[in-house]
């Protein structure tokens, strides 16, 4: 019997994130009717990929190398850590070119209906780094989820050697207050921030 290929190819692409079968076909006939090179491009980059990258030793972000570029960058500030969930977290913070110090990746957040513990976070590891490396400053970059909360009171309550801050959540610059949830808004109230005027 026969592979259908095309079928294949279509469900493949309905794994990645946000893609449903009707973008998959959009894809899937673009790249095989349209632009065979850059096919030929993405699968052996996806191959190759697959293959090659693996977890930073230091910091836990993907890389391709034992450290990645950030945690191979000497300008940054090594005193301090950033703390986040997942890759995409040090992206985005990335982007904003606002943080030049190092991350520590924990690939999820306390949740113990899940079985997800300390153990499976890497905090224990997170932790020894703190106390070696003599961090002076933690940022908590969790996400304003009751497991996210959780996470950031749990690694608060076990850093004794550093300062502990975590990242203010509020109003969207050129939000209205109007349009913005009753949480959002709490938020903001709670870290609001002094105005000196001089």
């Amino acid at each position: 019997m026969n592979k259908d290929l095309v079928s294949e190819l279509i469900n493949a692409l309905t794994i990645l994130p946000g893609v449903g079968k009707k973008s998959a076909q959009r894809m899937a006939l673009y790249l095989l009717d349209r632009n065979k090179d850059g096919a030929s491009i993405l699968a052996s980059t996806m191959k190759d990929a697959v293959e090659n990258i693996q977890r930073c030793i230091s910091c836990r972000m993907l890389t391709s190398n034992n450290l990645c570029k950030i945690c191979n960058d000497s300008s940054r500030d090594i005193k301090k850590i950033c703390v986040v969930e997942s890759p995409s977290d040090v992206l985005a913070i990335e982007s904003t070119g606002g943080f030049r110090g190092k991350y520590f990746v924990l690939l999820g957040r306390l949740s113990p209906i899940d079985g997800i513990g300390p153990e499976e976070l890497g905090i224990n590891d997170l932790l020894s780094t703190i106390k070696n490396d003599e961090i002076n400053e933690i940022i908590l970059a969790t996400s304003s989820t009751v497991e996210g909360d959780a996470t950031a009171v749990y690694i608060t309550d076990h850093v004794k050697t550093a300062k502990v801050s975590r990242i203010s959540y509020g109003i969207p610059i050129g939000g209205e207050l109007e349009y913005v949830d009753g949480t959002t808004i709490a938020r903001a109230i709670e870290g609001r921030i002094e105005i000196n005027v001089d």
